[in-house]
């Protein structure tokens, strides 16, 4: 950093170094032998992750681990790395957690054992991690008692792998030597958390243990009978319904894997390509350098998931030059921390809580990417827009072109003819693949491996004719920019490895694990080659030192790539403590009756619940574990309430839904850590820069709201066509919003037509809305005549029934169920076909009998319920007339903001 920027307050690059190291990779880091041998660890961990995700343990009948097996070794390398490389922070506050929550956790435990179960041993471990913690944990070295925190924690770990056999035979009875893990497992864990990922989410581990123990002490509407320290370390250690659960799985079996191929996509020099890029691209713009930034923020999305390692790669970069520019301090952070929050929610990689998604909601991860597409592009799209209305409002100008641009004709036919080229190599890819496999059978493989290595040496070859990129120092002045085709040329080969992943997972539709395997393989492969063959191309001669720097390179990635993943995995470890304890309590159902007496039952105020505590759990767990927790709470309970409604929320918009508000939370002041991270980088204050980055995400903010009430947007239910057509118009609407919440359209906007235009964007985005106003989506009838409705509507539609019956637990509630109508000759039939038997008494109609499997049971319904409405679906003219009268007022609003534009005047940035 420059003089200047280190008198306004910013951080110089070792500090920034060290801030990411300090929340994403530890801040430890030893020198000499015991650093080279905390980067072999990380360098195992990593060649064991890519072992059990390839095909070779089963095609060589050996080194295969079952899953329980896998989540052991996973959790056992996270725990011994981040004692070795996080040391203990000594602040009264974290240091009085450290004491305070071993010692809470020892007498929870102790008063929890019961049946005759030794409890003096219990204090123990507690009081040797209390003092480990007291002698101190210096930065550069490893002191003996660290080691041996390190060790036995995972030793803990692995004992599920080394005892597995043993422990299948007694699930449900531990025995003392299990007591002894568990115990000393879960204190361990939750120091490690401490460590690695800051006070919160161990704080909230340490809430739902104790819950779980006193549970007869809770007040009246969440208390439960209480669990005895037996059930307790049978469910969260020895069994995988706690620690070693769902979470931990997808930790070791999908995310290490995608974090993994974007640590190496990065040591290979994609991070530095997609910023040139993105500047060579759009840096001559209006506020050039900050709508290069949104750009940069999206495509190096693919590499990091972390959103303070993404603002940190490209915030050095962009925020100067932002600044220089005309935007403030704050509003050039602010726009950083925007963009690149939001990169983990951007398909193909989004965050490792797309991939949880996965499991919990049942559905293959293709058809995560395909719901997250269009809120993720619009999102981004709409930053873009928002930062041009902020360079028109400071009367801002990009920056200068060292080339002189071709007629503006000329630039849009090589664009439409780019696209040409690029539509027919895709059909002749995903056809030639199709030919490829039958006729080369077994040896497909390798015939498509050829194919790409081939494509590969022709991208490397293109690249060889233009200069190579050099980072740019963000200090110097910029005098111009370099023109775009040369620098796009320089690393087309970047983009295989994301082609190879897309594919594998949208055409092959293999598994995540899988597809991340072989794109991590492919990956491997140009980190070691790119270098040799450059300089073969370039004529430079010396291989051999460009091999040594391409293994270099190589094992650089695989070593950060494993040391990223260190926070992950704990978290996805401790947040299984949290799932485990609602399973094992019974708290979630609790939870939903008080959330529907704090709602009133209103299905908004529940939502505004949810994103209320995401937000606030967020503020001190990674997105993550904010997920898992949120997501296992409430996910089931807005479901639900919906459906007690009157409205069918599919489970994905749900959990997108809690996503959306968790990646919020990096920004949301006062703890976003996002903002803090762009502040130290561009000198900023921190809350100012958070706040302004809050004002600019209220898109991301708002887009679940909409999706929840309206599934087209997460291209439920549409074809192709229609989900192109939902995509321009949602696009234009989010356009529409930014322009409302930034005051500023085609001039300064006057209140009343900030409303016109929240009016006319919220009617683009659910023209249903008032339609449903104008004329009635359905038809009620009595519910004796639920079989003439049948034959009201066509095989396959919905009847809208809302029934009475009992929950879980026996209570009596009301709520809605969507009944596919089968095939049959009579309305009868039509409903026995969906597996629905019902008698009709005199003042009732009563479920008698439901198939099993049948549509009718998947809709919720069961026998001895009772139908109090049937509704039938009508003719209803199209929702989209309503576009017409929105469309108009937009006019009017243009027409009022033109005779005026010219005169606005630029405001200071």
């Amino acid at each position: 950093m420059s003089d200047t920027s280190k008198q306004d307050g910013a951080l110089s690059q070792e500090e920034l170094d060290e801030l990411v190291a300090s929340s994403d990779t530890g801040g430890r880091s030893p020198q000499g032998p015991v650093g080279t041998f905390i980067l072999l660890v990380a360098l195992v961990w990593s060649l064991f992750q890519l072992w059990i995700a390839s095909p070779i343990p089963f095609m060589i009948g050996a080194g295969v681990f079952n899953d329980t097996e896998a989540r052991s070794i996973h959790l056992a390398f996270a725990l011994f790395l981040a004692f070795a490389a996080y040391p203990a922070a000594r602040s009264p506050v974290q240091l009085g957690l450290a004491i305070g929550v071993p010692a809470m956790l020892a007498i929870l435990f102790m008063v929890g054992a019961k049946d005759g179960v030794a409890v003096w041993w219990i204090p123990i471990p507690a009081i040797l991690l209390i003092g480990a913690v007291f002698l101190g944990s210096p930065k550069d070295r490893i002191p003996p008692w660290e080691w041996a925190l390190a060790v036995v924690g995972a030793a803990a770990a692995l004992y599920l792998y080394f005892f597995y056999d043993g422990i299948a035979t007694r699930v449900g009875a531990p025995i003392m030597q299990d007591y002894v893990v568990a115990v000393i497992g879960l204190m361990l864990l939750l120091e490690a958390t401490r460590r690695s990922l800051g006070p919160a989410l161990m704080i909230v581990a340490t809430v739902f243990l104790a819950y779980t123990f006193l549970g007869p002490m809770m007040p009246g509407i969440i208390a439960h009978k209480g669990n005895s320290l037996s059930e307790v370390v049978n469910h969260q250690w020895i069994t995988t319904e706690g620690v070693f659960g769902i979470a931990l799985g997808v930790s070791t079996s999908f995310v290490f894997l995608f974090v993994l191929f974007g640590s190496l996509l990065d040591k290979a020099g994609a991070g530095n390509y997609f910023i040139q890029v993105a500047f060579s691209l759009m840096g001559h713009m209006r506020g050039g350098p900050a709508k290069a930034a949104v750009v940069s923020s999206a495509m190096t999305g693919l590499i990091s998931g972390s959103s303070i390692a993404n603002v940190v790669t490209t915030g050095t970069f962009t925020i100067p030059l932002m600044k220089r520019v005309g935007f403030s301090s704050e509003k050039a952070g602010a726009v950083e921390v925007a963009s690149s929050v939001n990169g983990q929610i951007m398909p193909p990689v989004m965050g490792a809580a797309a991939f949880l998604m996965v499991e919990y909601v049942g559905i293959p991860y293709f058809d995560v990417v395909k719901h997250a597409f269009v809120p993720a592009v619009i999102s981004y799209i709409a930053l873009v827009y928002i930062v041009h209305l902020e360079a028109m409002k400071a009367g801002l100008e990009g920056l200068p072109r060292s080339y002189v641009p071709g007629p503006l004709l000329r630039r849009l036919v090589g664009t439409v003819f780019a696209i040409i080229v690029v539509c027919a190599l895709s059909f002749a890819v995903y056809y030639g693949m199709g030919w490829i496999r039958p006729a080369f059978g077994s040896a497909a493989p390798y015939v498509i491996f050829l194919a790409l290595t081939a494509v590969y040496v022709g991208l490397l070859w293109v690249a060889s004719r233009e200069e190579p990129l050099e980072m740019e120092d963000p200090d110097a002045p910029v005098t111009e920019l370099s023109p775009p085709g040369p620098v796009v040329r320089t690393g087309l080969h970047f983009i295989l490895p994301v082609v190879v992943l897309v594919w594998a997972l949208m055409v092959d539709r293999l598994s995540p694990g899988l597809s991340a395997f072989w794109a991590s393989a492919f990956m491997i492969f140009i980190l070691v080659t790119q270098r040799p063959i450059l300089a073969v191309m370039r004529g430079l001669g010396d291989t051999s030192t460009a091999f040594r720097a391409g293994f270099i390179d190589l094992i650089d990635g695989l070593v950060s790539g494993a040391r990223n993943m260190i926070g992950i995995g704990i978290a996805t470890a401790t947040a299984g403590i949290i799932v485990g304890a609602v399973s094992q309590t019974g708290v979630g159902s609790a939870l939903a009756d008080v959330v529907e007496v704090l709602s009133g039952g209103n299905i908004m105020a529940i939502l505004v619940l949810t994103a209320i505590l995401s937000l606030i759990l967020g503020m001190g767990l990674p997105t993550t574990a904010n997920y898992i927790v949120v997501s296992a709470l409430l996910a089931p309970v807005i479901v639900t309430l919906g459906q007690q409604n009157g409205l069918i929320v599919p489970l994905i918009a749900v959990h997108l839904f809690v996503f959306y508000f968790g990646i919020m939370a990096d920004v949301t002041p006062p703890v976003g850590l996002a903002s803090f991270a762009a502040a130290a980088v561009s000198g900023g204050d921190p809350i100012r820069t958070g706040a302004v980055a809050f004002f600019y995400s209220l898109r991301t903010a708002a887009l679940p709201f909409l999706f929840i009430f309206n599934t087209e947007l997460l291209l439920i239910g549409v074809n192709w066509f229609q989900g192109i057509f939902i995509f321009v118009v949602a696009t234009v609407a989010m356009l529409l919003f930014a322009a409302a919440t930034q005051g500023w359209f085609l001039a300064r906007n006057r209140f009343y037509e900030t409303i016109a235009l929240l009016l006319i964007a919220f009617t683009l985005f659910r023209p249903g809305f008032w339609m449903d106003m104008v004329s009635a989506p359905f038809e009620n009838v009595e519910p004796a005549a639920i079989a003439e409705a049948a034959m009201d509507v066509e095989p396959g539609e919905n009847l809208r029934l809302t029934v009475d019956g009992l929950n879980s637990v026996g209570d009596p509630i009301t709520f809605t169920a969507l009944l596919p109508v089968g095939e049959g000759a009579t309305g009868e039939d039509r409903l026995l076909a969906s597996g629905l038997e019902y008698i009709v008494n005199p003042d009732s109609v009563l479920i008698d009998n439901v198939g099993f499997g049948s549509a009718a049971q998947t809709a919720g319904l069961d026998w001895d319920q009772t139908i109090q409405e049937v509704l039938v679906p009508v003719a209803q003219p199209s929702k989209y007339w309503m576009f017409i009268p929105a469309l108009a007022l937009l006019a009017l609003v243009v027409m009022l903001q033109r005779g005026r534009s010219g005169r606005a005047q630029p405001v200071a940035a």
